[in-house]
């Protein structure tokens, strides 16, 4: 459910095609576990995510690899903001077809449904000795990365947790508290409060709006609904498709459209070219931050606004939006070597590495209880407490099942959603034709 950009997805082929297949002088791939004994020649590993920003959070743990690894380069690719519309529908085009995708690719948890039920796709990664790997994770990342033969295909990078991310100056402008406990307190009583925050903010500031879309809204309501409702959202467990019945999708619908037709928002959608100009020319004032959006907000706004972007806690609790995995493709020529690698990138170090960068929440056990990450603080955002904020959260989250095809339902209720907002979808029919897309979209 993380990071998105509408972008045509026969566009991105062509590019992307171009610099993602991994190269080598030599094929040193087998069969057999244990460490790695550095390859006779020079070999490549092709990287290959997605997302906004700092994405991933991987510049120094490449950096780092690459250091300790004379023999084995890694050459880090980030795709593309757009994970539903255009990295998934691309990665699956390369995986069907043998050849394209990289060594080690990031899978985000709307796709891990279907990657789960495609074995023939990817590596079993325990023939590689990463069994070793289970106490690392809490359960459920680890049981969401074994595939429809039970066998490990796939090891978590972050979680998701949960804040809203706002702009102090801007509150201030408002007549607003801008200290974040204070923020906090504004809507301490839920979304109702957050509402009524948002009527008085733009009461008061005509020239942005306060909240970015009614897409990053409707998935934090969605996330934290999931949570009071079974921890499912278009499927039920049994992959049965319940848009229409699910009540966490209703409710996060019905949110979001009352936020929308108060004119709260700034009608952008998430993760396209106009949301990312919106940061730069202060278009709107908060927006919902699970962990990684952090360095989303940071990447993509710039040195320009550091110090203006702060955290609060979010309106009514917690939730688990986000987080991803990495996987081999068993189309890669060095399986061993990329097995290391993707294990490397998950390890605790790394990932506390990308904590630093991005802001990324572990999905270890020794990085989540690491004092590195409960004492954390983020310089851009007027130094807040990361680790205060999201460290007590994170070890508590509750996964949220997501079906087989989770990315192409979600992909096309959102559509409705932009439509409403932009006015091409009458409010009155919104709902129905909502649902009348996830139904199509499932088939």
């Amino acid at each position: 459910m993380r990071r998105g950009r509408m972008l045509a997805v026969a566009s991105v082929m062509t590019a992307a095609l171009g610099i993602t297949t991994a190269c080598s002088s030599s094929d040193t791939g087998g069969n057999t576990g244990g460490s790695s004994s550095a390859p006779a020649e020079k070999i490549t590993l092709t990287l290959q995510t997605f997302g906004g920003g700092t994405n991933f959070g991987y510049k120094a743990a490449v950096e780092k690899w690459n250091t300790d690894h004379p023999n084995v380069q890694v050459k880090y690719n980030n795709l593309t903001d757009s994970f539903e519309n255009v990295y998934w529908p691309q990665m699956l085009q390369w995986l069907q077809s043998g050849t394209g995708a990289g060594d080690v690719v990031g899978i985000d948890e709307g796709g891990m449904g279907l990657a789960k039920a495609r074995p023939q796709f990817f590596t079993d990664l325990g023939q590689y000795g990463l069994q070793s790997r289970q106490a690392d994770f809490p359960a459920w990342k680890w049981e969401n990365g074994l595939n429809s033969e039970g066998k490990l295909f796939a090891l978590g990078t972050d979680v998701g947790g949960m804040s809203i991310c706002y702009r102090a100056d801007l509150f201030k402008k408002a007549g607003l508290p801008s200290d974040r406990e204070e923020v906090a307190k504004l809507w301490s009583g839920g979304w109702e409060d957050f509402i009524k925050t948002g009527q008085s903010f733009q009461a008061k500031v005509k020239d942005a709006k306060f909240v970015d879309s009614i897409n990053t809204i409707y998935n934090v309501v969605l996330a934290q609904e999931a949570a009071k409702n079974g921890n499912v959202t278009y499927f039920d467990k049994s992959q049965q498709l319940i848009v229409d019945k699910n009540p966490a999708v209703k409710n996060a619908f019905d949110l979001a459209t009352k936020i929308s037709q108060t004119g709260l928002t700034a009608k952008l959608q998430n993760f396209t070219d106009p949301w990312n100009t919106g940061f730069v020319k202060s278009q709107f004032a908060t927006l919902g931050c699970p962990g990684w959006m952090l360095g989303v907000v940071s990447g993509t706004a710039g040195d320009k606004f550091k110090g203006k972007w702060d955290v609060a806690t979010v309106p009514g609790g917690g939730g688990n939006w986000g987080g991803s995995w990495l996987a081999v493709p068993k189309q890669s020529k060095h399986p061993k070597e990329a097995a290391e690698l993707a294990s490397y990138l998950t390890s605790p170090e790394a990932q506390l590495m990308a904590f630093k960068e991005g802001g990324n929440l572990p999905s270890t056990i020794p990085a989540q209880d690491n004092p590195e990450l409960q004492s954390a603080t983020n310089e851009y955002f007027n130094n807040a407490p990361i680790g205060k904020i999201f460290g007590p959260s994170i070890k508590s989250l509750q996964p949220i099942f997501l079906g087989e095809k989770h990315a192409q339902v979600k992909r096309e209720v959102e559509q409705v959603l932009n439509g409403m907002e932009q006015g091409s979808v009458p409010v009155d029919q919104a709902w129905q034709k909502f649902v009348e897309a996830g139904q199509k979209a499932a088939g």
